[in-house]
């Protein structure tokens, strides 16, 4: 008796429904993303064999470049607003809700105070062009006049506060003190670094880290 031969059908596979997914992932991504803003002062950091990682949140850096420049920035959104907020009372100079979007969105900026609403004017290609940011004003003192000083105490205590009033959240978990963390350029001298440290330990803060690059094997 003869075999009964089964007739053998080509495979298809509906992959709308992957397309759909794949559209929809794009489209969250697109709309949830920010363009990430240019440095207001590109640094060539030195090379250590260090792999250690800093966290992608709750961190302040402060770059140093350009013979003692300086400048300041914070990862969090929310604490950059907080934070102009402290200062804008400190220092008597007023802004605007436009001025506080823009400056969360800025990253680091090195102006003194009574110019950084000129600065928020400025689009962000403008703002890293040579000699638009002098640098932020910093001295060896706890006065107004060391701006350094109280950008950063400004910054902690307003991530205090924010941690503070999160804690009541669901899934809230404590993340700590602010970390601060130092970007110097390889050629700067030691004396404007040491006068950042100096501001940093006059506020008890004695712990901080050093941003460098990886260096490669020899």
């Amino acid at each position: 008796m003869g075999k009964a031969k089964v007739k053998r059908s080509s495979t298809s596979i509906d992959m709308t429904a992957m397309c759909d997914v794949s559209f929809l992932l794009l489209t969250f991504f697109v709309l949830t993303s920010t363009a990430r803003q240019p440095e207001a002062f590109p640094v060539d950091t030195p090379a250590s064999t260090t792999k250690d990682k800093l966290p992608d949140t709750n961190l302040g850096i402060i770059t140093i470049g350009g013979e003692g420049k300086v400048f300041f920035g914070v990862k969090e959104r929310e604490v950059r607003k907080r934070m102009l907020e402290r200062m804008s009372a400190k220092y008597n100079v007023q802004f605007s809700e436009e001025d506080y979007t823009k400056f969360e969105l800025a990253e680091d900026f090195g102006v003194p105070i009574k110019n950084l609403r000129q600065l928020l004017t400025l689009e962000a290609s403008q703002r890293v062009l040579p000699g638009v940011q002098p640098g932020i004003p910093i001295d060896s003192t706890e006065n107004n006049t060391n701006e350094l000083y109280h950008w950063v105490q400004s910054a902690r205590l307003a991530t205090a506060e924010i941690t503070k009033e999160k804690e009541g959240e669901k899934n809230f978990v404590d993340p700590g003190p602010m970390k601060i963390a130092i970007k110097a350029d390889a050629n700067e001298k030691y004396p404007s670094i040491n006068l950042v440290i100096e501001s940093l330990r006059n506020q008890k803060q004695n712990k901080f880290s050093f941003v460098t690059g990886l260096k490669g094997n020899e």
